[in-house]
């Protein structure tokens, strides 16, 4: 029985140029990354005109909306990771994945491959909710493109028919062992007032999935006079935009305030466990709040802890992203507060490894229109192509 592989299939708007890709998630192993694979079809009157065609990678870093761009001041950088001749072929010697050999073999000599590196330190896929409405079409953050086109040069003119993009994700899973544990105890004493006030938090682990309960183990010891008169636990999602000195900030995405165990008076004690879930749902619009890179037709979640290798290394223009559980106890209006932090890492959880590539395996396709130009079809040949990619058995 043959293993049912996706492929994603992406025209351009005259339908003579035409981008396949095994996957859309390319993983970051913090010592390399998966490489960008794929095969690009061209039509017959291309092969015959000898037209070049170029491929290319872009990270692509929008940090303000689109609608306040104004008198040709733009809120977007973009940087070229990788670009090459795809048509005519350079003579030179390509290993190809077993994706690239079965497609090639079935799509026959107009059929050429492209593989490309990311760089270890480039930033991952991330989405700033800007709680405009222009959050689907032009998110905030880092998106990769894939971009294939015809033309004379490597530069990309202006309405171009022949040009076809698709998204892609550099993402990182979370890794296979757990790190220590996060404990801390802080202390507050408090002038003309002898004792002080104890809080010890920690967490059960130090790695936490997408959609998991984090309990924060709470303890109060009070030495002083002074009373608690309730507390507070909260998950904070910290973001620094390395472009910029001043960009960071920290969003609260889950919190639970309680009075349950206080007040807790001078001499007495309080040990207990708070549960908070942060989660898409309580912060779906909520400007200011990151995510995962998102493809269409796909769920969001909350952007992952971002593992970096060395700090210094970070790119130049990126998210990053980590993660704090606080824990503060109030003691009125002259008392103040006192406040614990512990940092954690939340992120999701490495799938199965992929099946390899049979040769009986069956290429299902998905097809995506350049939205370029509205309205364009799929030519007949395209129909065509997707019917009998649909069924065909990828064998040699």
């Amino acid at each position: 029985m043959g293993v049912t592989f996706k492929v994603f299939k992406k025209w351009s708007p005259n339908g003579k140029v035409t981008l396949y890709l095994g996957r859309r998630d390319f993983v970051d192993h913090i010592s390399s990354v998966d490489p960008v694979d794929g095969v690009v079809l061209l039509d017959s009157e291309l092969l015959r005109g000898h037209t070049k065609v170029w491929a290319q990678l872009l990270c692509s870093f929008r940090y303000g909306r689109e609608e306040e761009e104004v008198m040709g001041l733009t809120f977007q950088k973009d940087l070229f990771l990788a670009s090459e001749q795809v048509f005519p072929p350079a003579k030179r010697d390509v290993s190809l994945t077993k994706l690239q050999e079965r497609l090639i073999t079935k799509l026959g000599s107009g059929a050429y491959p492209f593989t490309f590196t990311i760089s270890q330190h480039a930033p991952n896929s991330v989405s700033i909710q800007s709680g405009g409405v222009d959050d689907e079409k032009n998110p905030l953050g880092v998106e990769f493109l894939v971009r294939v086109f015809a033309g004379d040069s490597s530069e990309v003119k202006p309405g171009n028919r022949s040009l076809v993009e698709l998204g892609i994700r550099k993402v990182q899973y979370a890794p296979s062992k757990q790190g220590k544990q996060p404990v801390t105890l802080v202390r507050k004493d408090f002038l003309l007032s002898p004792g002080e006030l104890e809080l010890e938090a920690s967490l059960d682990k130090q790695l936490y999935y997408h959609g998991e309960q984090i309990g924060i183990n709470i303890g109060v010891r009070n030495y002083s006079n002074k009373e608690v008169k309730k507390m507070k636990a909260s998950v904070q999602q910290c973001v620094d935009i390395t472009m910029f000195n001043t960009g960071q900030y920290r969003t609260t995405v889950a919190s639970v305030e309680t009075e349950e165990g206080c007040p807790i008076g001078p001499g007495s004690a309080l040990q207990k466990v708070v549960a908070v879930k942060p989660s898409i749902e309580m912060n779906r619009g909520r400007r200011g709040v990151a995510l995962d890179g998102k493809l269409k037709h796909q769920d969001p979640s909350l952007a992952s802890s971002s593992l970096l290798a060395e700090m210094d290394l970070r790119e130049s223009f990126g998210v990053i992203i980590s993660y704090v559980a606080k824990v503060k106890l109030y003691l009125g209006a002259l008392g103040g507060e006192l406040t614990a932090e512990l940092p954690f890492v939340l992120m999701h959880p490495k799938p199965e490894k992929e099946k390899l590539i049979r040769e009986d395996s069956q290429a299902q396709v998905e097809m995506f229109r350049q939205d370029t130009v509205d309205g364009d079809a799929p030519p007949s040949g395209g129909r065509r192509l997707l019917k009998d990619m649909q069924k065909l058995s990828l064998q040699h």
